[in-house]
């Protein structure tokens, strides 16, 4: 019997969410992730250390350039090894201020192209904020596709449709984590918040049309994964895909087009506010990891100080 990573590939598209070149050439992901806190890793890497220090030589005094170059660098080693896109997260403080984060994309976009990479291989991730939604839809009119992030509301979700968006990533595993602690009790296989999140996400967009691609993310074991076997992609730790490709046993399609979903929902700003302000889980643990990833931003920024 082939393994359960192998199964999932027959009707998932399976995205590594890392910035390890060699658990990527191993693992032979479609596509793959990265984020401040992956990069922050990424460097420590021996393989990354000549890549660090000509950075760090070409662009003293200017951290922040220092990062956007680092990020891309590191993006373009990782397009070397999947036939796919990598997704490049913009600077998490500026994730209220839709002007900032539209500029942020289009440097990216930029030095991505310097690289000699088409952008049609690249996806700017945004942290799901109202601000951030509205950047993306101006970005997508550029043909720069993006990829919304740190979605946890059902409200980030329809606005994301609404807006155009190429891909969301609802964050599994932080939904999970919520619920076990506000709430004491396990959760395991469709009794999963996170799961039962991402499952009213993908019926919505299929019954609705929408074309936005569905990628759960932030997965806190196999039960989780296996729950949502059919969704469109999944972003899995190198952790998690080592323990899908020595796995064995039969792993079934839980999702797929044509279940009943929800009518379509016309998203503006203030009702965009109101409903994610409803989800006391979803309004905390956007602004938690909106922080999270603001801080190991600095921590990369001090590397290049």
């Amino acid at each position: 019997m082939t393994s359960k990573l192998e199964q999932l590939k027959r009707f998932t598209t399976v995205v590594a969410d890392t910035g390890d070149l060699d658990a990527i050439a191993r693992l032979q992901p479609v596509d793959a992730t990265t984020n401040p806190s992956l990069l922050l890793k990424a460097a420590t890497f021996p393989r990354y250390a000549q890549m660090m220090a000509q950075i760090q030589q070409d662009f003293r005094g200017n951290p922040q350039a220092a990062c956007e170059q680092l990020a891309v660098a590191v993006g373009s080693e990782i397009l070397s090894l999947i036939p796919g896109r990598i997704s490049t997260e913009v600077d998490a403080r500026l994730s209220f201020d839709e002007q900032a984060t539209y500029e942020y994309a289009l440097r990216l976009i930029d030095r991505y192209e310097q690289h000699g990479i088409d952008r049609q291989r690249v996806l700017i991730k945004i942290a799901a904020t109202w601000e951030g939604i509205q950047a993306a839809r101006r970005l997508e009119k550029l043909n720069i596709q993006t990829n919304l992030t740190l979605l946890f509301s059902f409200a980030q979700a329809a606005a994301c449709a609404d807006a155009g968006v190429f891909l969301i990533s609802p964050f599994v595993g932080r939904i999970y984590d919520w619920y076990k602690k506000n709430l004491n009790r396990e959760y395991a296989g469709l009794e999963d918040p996170g799961v039962q999140s991402v499952s009213r996400i993908y019926h919505y967009y299929k019954a609705n049309n929408y074309p936005t691609i569905v990628m759960g993310a932030s997965f806190r074991n196999l039960g989780q994964i296996e729950a949502l076997a059919g969704c469109d992609r999944l972003t899995i730790s190198p952790e998690l895909l080592e323990q899908l490709s020595t796995e064995q046993g039969p792993l079934e399609r839980k999702l797929q087009a044509g279940a009943q979903g929800e009518a379509a929902i016309l998203m503006d700003e203030a009702g965009f506010r109101w409903a994610h302000n409803e989800d006391a889980m979803a309004n905390e643990k956007l602004a938690e990891g909106i922080r999270a990833f603001a801080r190991d931003q600095e921590k990369l920024e001090k590397l290049f100080n």
